[in-house]
């Protein structure tokens, strides 16, 4: 009886939860009101405050511009090791903006995930303009996006 009560409890404790709901068949971030949309279809699932890249007016140009992209891109990988609690990738850059940081004479930089709150110890707000292109929510929202949102979906970033 013991064994089975410690297992229930270190159940509640994990970051890995499960969804059974409705499927997510698309994520909008608007950046401009600093809010991001789970939607199925034209209903709105789930909405989250989010936290933008360090220099969130504009679309990413280059790598170390701390601006967060703006465009269509789709959710393509998914870290559970991630030093930001959970995180789901989005396949940015595309092709596009390869090309226009290479005409720059920069690299487009990559690695830009939807993610939990800052590192332990970090005195930043989760929901602040903190990463490095970054979208960001609490790691509490994040274990509910990650179980929501599968590879493939697509994510349209408004200005």
């Amino acid at each position: 009886m013991l064994c089975l009560l410690a297992l229930g409890l270190s159940a509640c404790g994990s970051k890995f939860r499960t969804y059974n709901g409705p499927e997510v068949t698309q994520v909008i971030v608007d950046k401009s009101d600093r809010r991001m949309y789970l939607l199925h279809h034209s209903e709105v699932l789930k909405s989250y405050d989010i936290g933008l890249g360090f220099a969130p007016e504009g679309h990413k140009q280059f790598e170390g511009d701390g601006k967060t992209p703006e465009g269509l891109y789709f959710i393509d990988r998914r870290n559970p090791n991630s030093k930001f609690h959970l995180s789901i990738g989005i396949d940015y850059p595309n092709e596009r903006d390869i090309a226009e940081a290479l005409a720059m004479g920069k690299s487009p930089g990559g690695d830009i995930f939807i993610h939990g709150g800052p590192p332990k110890g970090s005195k930043a707000d989760p929901r602040s303009d903190w990463t490095w292109g970054c979208i960001a929510v609490t790691n509490r929202e994040m274990e509910h996006i990650y179980a929501m949102v599968d590879d493939g979906t697509p994510i349209l970033i408004q200005p």
